[in-house]
């Protein structure tokens, strides 16, 4: 069965790690990402993306284990990647909507030339600068934080490779952009979250902990509805039945939140193959701790391989300093 990675000159290493920072209206974004392929799988399917220039950062999750997997990856994150981009700096619900459907026809495409499933999850978050002023969106002014050309610069290609358990086929919020003073009159970063499927979003705030993102599983509607037992053997199976995803044949449309990013928050992108196998206790010491965020990467995807390896592992951690 054919699984060879997508390749490229911007892909990381499927077992890499990588650390960058952003300089943004007054504050430092450190980001750091790294995907493992664990104990059980011989190839990874997950991809991560940690961009070179803009203060972005995403993971998808392939579906199954063979090129079908592989190929919806590999082609959702270039198209997401793509759109951001030539978005860039005007970044919205619009753009993300847009490039969300464009991944959905291409990764459709695909599959429809394969007899396998086609499919991934994706999550990303991606900061925008401040709405106002100088560096606002659409202003060639640098932010407050000292960049010194325009904030976005929107380039072709893409970055990122890497890898997840295996899911079955179907079962047959969004906010308002922009950034404000806080009380003391610094500017505060917002950012947006675009999601599909149940790779997640994180983000650890005053040692507070929080899931921001909903798993577009069957077990996650079973649960608020309380179909089945948390615990039961039904619940189990429904973990890996997707009501939404890329290349799913209704094409659905991914989540969006647009969320504050404030001096000390820790935002934290990960697939299931991380979320599956630390516990809440143990992801919130990590994404606590006082090293950098390389070092919470480095321990998470070592915890993860501990925790037995069962799936791909990949995260994407950013903490915002003042």
């Amino acid at each position: 069965m054919h699984r060879s990675p997508v390749t490229g000159p911007d892909r990381m290493p499927a077992e890499g790690d990588v650390s960058r920072s952003y300089p943004l209206a007054g504050h430092r974004l450190s980001v750091a990402g790294g995907t493992r392929v664990g104990q059980r799988y011989s190839a990874n399917f997950d991809v991560l993306h940690v961009d070179p220039v803009l203060p972005f950062l995403a993971v998808a999750d392939g579906m199954g284990d063979g090129r079908g997997s592989t190929i919806a990856g590999g082609t959702t994150m270039e198209t997401m990647v793509a759109g951001i981009r030539a978005a860039a700096p005007d970044i919205g619900p619009g753009q993300l909507r847009a490039a969300m459907a464009q991944a959905q026809s291409r990764v459709r495409a695909a599959g429809a030339e394969l007899d396998e499933l086609t499919g991934c999850t994706f999550t990303g978050l991606v900061v925008v600068p401040p709405a106002t002023g100088p560096g606002a969106a659409g202003s060639t002014h640098p932010p407050a934080g000292g960049v010194t050309e325009a904030p976005f610069p929107a380039e072709p290609g893409v970055v990122g490779q890497g890898v997840g358990p295996r899911r079955t086929a179907p079962i047959a919020r969004s906010g308002l952009g922009g950034t404000a003073p806080d009380p003391a009159g610094v500017t505060e970063l917002s950012g947006w979250i675009v999601q599909i499927g149940d790779s997640r979003a994180y983000r650890l705030r005053a040692g507070l902990l929080e899931l921001l993102t909903v798993d577009h599983t069957a077990a996650w509607l079973g649960a608020v509805y309380g179909w089945y037992p948390a615990d039961s053997p039904a619940a189990a199976a429904a973990r890996y039945q997707l009501t939404r995803y890329v290349g799913h044949p209704a094409m659905p449309e991914p989540d969006l939140l647009n969320v504050a990013l404030r001096p000390g928050d820790v935002y934290c992108l990960c697939t299931d193959g991380v979320a599956e196998q630390l516990d809440y206790q143990r992801l919130a010491s990590r994404l606590g701790a006082t090293g950098s965020p390389a070092d919470t990467v480095r321990g998470v995807l070592a915890d993860t391989l501990v925790a037995g390896g069962r799936d791909n592992a990949t995260i994407a951690v950013l903490r915002v300093e003042p």
